[in-house]
């Protein structure tokens, strides 16, 4: 079995940054029809991205994965052609729709915005056809384990980044408060607001928190058990993020899954050495969680949404002008610093001059002795990332021989591949073998920039022949171009026609607005499937009333430490009556809170 450690590629660049610190594979948003709008790229850019991933044996796939209204089914099929022709690997997609058209052979990943969160769910995504399934981030190792009892497709989860609170494509507050929707790929991001909670009586019990904003989602504990899961593809989160972010978190999940491969096959070529030690505490987080991997437990990020960094330390002694804190992490001028105030408020303040742990900032703050200090801005170790931090070479065996005609040199990497280049040429004696023989070594060995290292160089003619350098050169310089033509033709994916599997596949007969229809292909397909009666989309109709804005396994009671079923293992933070009906206010507006013990669930509507 075949790991897989899936990376963002907001652009071509990150991309090849993605691959160099140990990417498998790769996603990366179409010219269109993407769920990250601002993160866009060209049919060009998205070529040369494949034919560099396919280099090392990465994969590329392509996000189309937003809700398409009829007008634009068109031109997605017209776009989806496009990307098949220029080899990428796979297609992940929301829309169901997209099943009734007229796609070419490739492979299709159903996307979590799909709500994937249940055997049955992820079964019919097998059944239909779908080569791989990308769970919902909710999803626990218990629940993975019976999936994977109950199906034989791929299964990819989450295991770094942004948490959303709501189930992935079930949330339409942001669709209600501006118009953007986060199924159309324009997220407004409401749940990283700060709100106000009443009572039903307007009794103010939480004032100006960031009551729906989680901490980042950090599963690097849990590999191993995600693993035995049946976890076989590993994603990032991050298409939006900064290339250190990529960087450094590629870094650190490729580390870690190279220490768990025993008994499972590599999902690319190469070996990635790296030139910084990573650590996702000193790149952009909200602090972290496991979320529900293992069992519920706070994790939202109430006071702020913004990144807090890594913890250095707390303060330790303040004069006029400096302040000294604990810990032994190393501090630079230039690095941000942060605190939470006497009323939890996030503040920060800058670094002027750093004499060992006492500093001495741009701006003194207010800040009492004992309180806990965190480093959001890493001056040193970003501009380590913005330097040469990794290089990934594929070993390969140069062969060098003589022919009747001349001499050959062959190069086969470590998957098998094979080239081999001939050069007519006399055959003139060496006057000394020994140094013909180094010369010849030495000179095949140059592979310099090349994605290639020299496992093993081997002179079949033990140096009897005199061999120009030049001419040496010359035929290395060949033999990789010709190497590198044959490894991107090799991992060139084969044709996966939609295969859907024997027998009938049956969705829900009776389908509310959740099942995101607003085309008309997607209200085929269901209804080919056995689907009745349907409701179309929020998107298309507009009508809130008693829908669901939100609908999440993240609860507020819980959060709070006022669980109705008695299981918060934090102590009340507020005074809530178990009959209290909850209200969440931000400005003029107002959304009811409603909880589901039986389900443990939390559901958002407009009031």
């Amino acid at each position: 079995m075949k790991l897989e450690l899936l990376s963002p590629a907001k652009n071509l660049e990150f991309g090849r940054e993605a691959v160099n610190h140990g990417a498998d594979a790769l996603y990366i948003g179409a010219p269109a029809f993407g769920a990250r709008q601002a993160a866009t790229n060209t049919i060009n850019d998205i070529e040369a991205l494949v034919r560099y991933a396919h280099l090392y044996g990465s994969k590329v796939f392509a996000t189309v994965n937003t809700l398409l209204f009829d007008n634009e089914l068109a031109d997605a099929e017209k776009m989806i052609h496009q990307l098949y022709n220029i080899g990428i690997d796979a297609l992940i997609i929301q829309d169901l729709g997209l099943l009734e058209c007229h796609l070419p052979p490739i492979e299709l990943h159903a996307s979590t915005q799909c709500h994937n969160n249940t055997p049955q769910r992820v079964k019919f995504m097998e059944q239909v056809g779908f080569k791989r399934v990308i769970l919902a981030r909710e999803t626990s190792l218990n629940e993975m384990k019976t999936i994977r009892e109950a199906t034989f497709v791929d299964l990819e989860a989450f295991v770094h980044g942004a948490l959303c609170v709501s189930y992935s494509g079930q949330c339409y507050m942001s669709q209600y408060l501006t118009g953007r929707s986060g199924n159309r790929g324009c997220c407004s991001q409401p749940c990283r607001s700060s709100y106000d909670l009443l009572d039903d009586n307007g009794r103010l019990l939480v004032k100006e928190k960031h009551l729906l904003s989680l901490r980042d989602f950090n599963a690097s504990q849990q590999l191993r058990s995600m693993i035995d899961a049946g976890i076989t593809s590993f994603k990032i989160e991050g298409r939006l993020k900064d290339l250190s972010y990529v960087k450094n978190i590629t870094a650190y999940y490729r580390q870690l899954l190279d220490s768990l491969m025993e008994g499972h096959e590599p999902a690319s070529s190469g070996r990635c050495s790296f030139f910084f030690t990573p650590d996702p505490e000193r790149t952009f987080n909200r602090g972290y969680t496991d979320y529900f991997l293992k069992e519920r437990k706070p994790m939202a990020s109430l006071n702020t949404q913004k990144s807090i960094g890594k913890h250095i330390g707390k303060v330790t002694s303040i004069s006029r002008h400096t302040l000294t804190l604990s810990g032994n992490e190393p501090l630079t001028a230039g690095d941000g610093l942060c605190f939470f105030d006497a009323d939890g408020h996030l503040q920060g303040f800058n670094v002027n001059k750093a004499d060992g742990r006492t500093l001495t900032p741009n701006t003194m703050p207010d800040i009492a002795i004992g309180t806990d200090v965190w480093r959001n801005n890493d001056q040193a170790f970003e501009k380590q990332l913005q330097g040469r931090t990794a290089e990934r070479k594929i070993d390969v065996q140069l062969l060098f021989s003589a022919t009747p005609e001349g001499f050959s040199l062959e190069i086969k990497d470590e998957d098998g591949i094979v080239a081999t280049i001939l050069k007519p040429s006399s055959h003139e004696a060496a006057q000394n073998t020994s140094r013909s023989n180094e010369l010849i070594v030495r000179q095949l060995s140059k592979l310099g920039n090349t994605p290639f290292t020299p496992f093993k160089v081997v002179d079949t003619t033990e140096g009897h022949y005199f061999i120009p350098a030049l001419m040496l050169n010359d035929m290395r310089r060949r033999a990789v171009e010709l190497l590198q033509q044959r490894r991107m033709a090799h991992f060139h994916p084969a044709d996966s026609p939609l295969t859907p599997l024997p027998g009938t596949a049956l969705a829900d007969p009776h389908l509310d607005y959740r099942a995101n229809i607003v085309n008309q292909k997607s209200e085929d397909f269901y209804k080919h499937h056995g689907t009745k009666t349907l409701e179309r989309g929020l998107e298309q109709t507009g009508d809130y009333d008693g829908k669901a804005l939100m609908t999440t396994k993240y609860c507020l009671r819980y959060e709070l430490g006022c669980c109705l079923q008695g299981k918060s293992k934090e102590p009340p933070k507020v005074n809530i009556k178990p009959t209290d009906t909850l209200v969440l206010r931000n400005n003029d507006r107002r959304f009811r809170l409603e909880f589901d013990c039986k389900e443990c669930l939390m559901r958002i509507f407009k009031q």
